[in-house]
């Protein structure tokens, strides 16, 4: 009895070109993580909504930028949509070579935060800091937007992060 399996020579190709290319989209990632220093964001901690922003205990109380070490900062930064769509502070200024930890979290709704020219870019939600670290390399202006819709005046909200000589 003959049990061998024929497979359509057509239908043996595809199934070739799809295991191909699930190889180098692995590659692709496998790169892209390790060669390319692509960070995913990981909720560091939770916090209370209501209170993120008045609890004198909590570092968003008084949004802004705290040196840990020479050339090391933490940098506490608040979204919120009421009452004017905004990031607090709407500034941060660094010496170049300056490695940064941002620590963002929202009051209201679900916001985005993208620093652009960087690999930063996560989400905010309320009640959950995310955390990302990057170390700024050049002189020059690194705008921050939101990237997630949050309302009628989402597009005015931006800030900057400034690294200067």
């Amino acid at each position: 009895m003959n049990t061998k399996m024929h497979v359509d020579s057509y239908e043996r190709n595809w199934m070739i070109f799809s295991a191909v290319m699930l190889v180098l989209f692995a590659a692709a990632v496998s790169v892209a993580a390790f060669g390319l220093g692509i960070q995913v964001p990981a909720p560091e901690q939770r916090v209370d909504p209501k209170t993120v922003a008045t609890d004198p205990n909590s570092p968003w109380s008084n949004p802004g930028l705290r040196e840990v070490s020479p050339g090391v900062y933490d940098a506490y930064i608040l979204a919120h949509a009421i009452p004017n769509w905004e990031y607090l502070p709407k500034e941060i200024t660094v010496p170049v070579g300056s490695k940064v930890t941002f620590y963002v979290t929202s009051a209201d709704v679900q916001h985005g935060f993208k620093i652009q020219d960087t690999n930063a870019n996560f989400m905010v939600l309320p009640g959950q800091v995310s955390k990302l670290t990057i170390t700024f390399k050049e002189v020059r202006t690194h705008n921050f937007i939101c990237t997630e819709y949050c309302g009628s005046g989402h597009g005015i909200m931006y800030g900057a992060v400034i690294v200067t000589p």
